[in-house]
């Protein structure tokens, strides 16, 4: 028996090799339009590749995966974060877990992932014809089982032939990106961190929190990471211009004015522009500050006043730039939109369509934020998929 799988990414590879030790006998090709594999993993997490995460400090699946955290509630009874710790190890990629719970190769290098596919695929006879693009059933009809591992298509060109094929296809738009900020103020303090900020659009339900990192064309970090993953849509249909506030402090209007009411007991006679009680660049504090204050920021904390209180407790909680579009370079790594999980089995990720065709990885309407959890989806995504072939092969 015979199993095409399409695209030659982390789904695709992770599928091949387990389906291999599952049933040895199947005969497997790996089909991919470009001259380079696993093209993806070798630059992910700046080249040292986050291949998932502990999932210690998650609380709902929801909160990391924006699009398909059921389906991976589901499948993580088949294939969890915790397999594939130790599915790497066992197969020779030693794992190290970061402070943040991010998991990598204890080499900080992707090429340790890369050398693990490779060998497995050389030893368990997977063929892996490059430069093979299939555009249809027809290119791969000779194949008892096929499986569609081809990650995102941002322009959906990729996805016509399988909407020809009778399955939805939400319609794809970048996920993690940076955001552009037409702010002089701001981009004059690029390569400042926050450590801890939040952000969100205001009249939403969207945020995400961590540290921020502002760059000369705006904001970027984990936590403007994690805003444009739940924002996908909602900043596509809005043409990707909207509000954006920004907590510096990641405190409550409370706790911020309590911090501030301190400083006035503890430090009087000091003056706001050279001492501030959040831990905040000494740069972005005099921005915050003129902000707030204007030309008054020179003041001592002993003269502030409430009425000044007030202003920079709003600057520093709720400070609204406006978003001007997507960072000026296409860096996303993640397409939000699919297949859409109403065309496939949930058990098995087999076409509700077409029988024996199976998908994995992002090309799925799935993905999550940045962590390491897009390449555990893909694990878990392409073992679902090996097993299920696994079984259909043998019944």
């Amino acid at each position: 028996m015979k199993t095409a799988i399409i695209g030659g990414g982390a789904a695709g590879f992770f599928l091949a090799v387990n389906l291999k030790e599952m049933l040895p006998e199947m005969e497997v090709d790996i089909f991919e339009r470009s001259q380079r594999v696993l093209a993806k993993v070798a630059v992910s997490g700046g080249g040292r590749c986050n291949c998932t995460n502990s999932f210690r400090s998650v609380r709902d699946l929801s909160a990391v995966y924006p699009r398909g955290h059921r389906l991976m509630k589901r499948l993580f009874n088949v294939f969890s974060p915790q397999n594939a710790y130790r599915w790497f190890e066992s197969h020779g990629v030693e794992l190290v877990i970061q402070d943040d719970e991010c998991v990598f190769p204890q080499a900080q290098s992707s090429q340790a992932i890369i050398d693990c596919f490779l060998s497995l695929a050389h030893r368990y006879h997977v063929r892996i014809l490059k430069g093979r693009k299939v555009q249809s059933m027809a290119d791969v009809s000779d194949y008892d089982f096929v499986a569609v591992t081809t990650g995102g298509s941002p322009s959906g060109a990729g996805l016509r032939w399988l909407s020809d094929l009778g399955h939805h296809i939400e319609s794809p738009v970048p996920s993690l990106f940076s955001l552009r900020i037409d702010d002089s103020g701001l981009s004059s303090l690029q390569g400042i961190v926050v450590s801890n900020a939040i952000v969100h659009i205001p009249g939403t339900k969207l945020r995400a929190a961590g540290p921020l990192l502002i760059t000369h064309w705006g904001v970027s970090g984990p936590a403007i990471l994690k805003l444009s993953s739940y924002a996908a849509r909602y900043l596509a249909v809005n043409g990707y211009q909207a509000a954006l506030s920004v907590n510096w402090v990641a405190l409550s209007e409370q706790e911020t004015q309590t911090a501030l009411y301190d400083m006035i007991v503890r430090q009087p006679q000091k003056q706001l522009s050279t001492y501030n009680p959040f831990g905040l660049s000494q740069r972005l504090w005099t921005i915050l500050l003129h902000r707030a204050l204007e030309l008054r920021s020179q003041l001592r904390w002993v003269d502030v006043g409430k009425k000044n209180i007030n202003r920079l407790v709003n600057v520093l909680v709720n400070d609204t730039c406006q978003i001007a579009g997507r960072a000026p370079f296409h860096d996303e790594f993640v397409t939000c939109g699919g297949v859409s999980l109403k065309s496939v089995n949930p058990s098995t990720l087999e076409s509700r369509q077409v029988p024996h065709l199976y998908f994995a990885g992002e090309v799925l309407d799935v993905d999550g934020i940045t962590g390491g959890f897009n390449f555990q989806a893909a694990w878990t995504t392409a073992y679902t998929v090996a097993r299920a072939i696994q079984s259909a092969a043998t019944l």
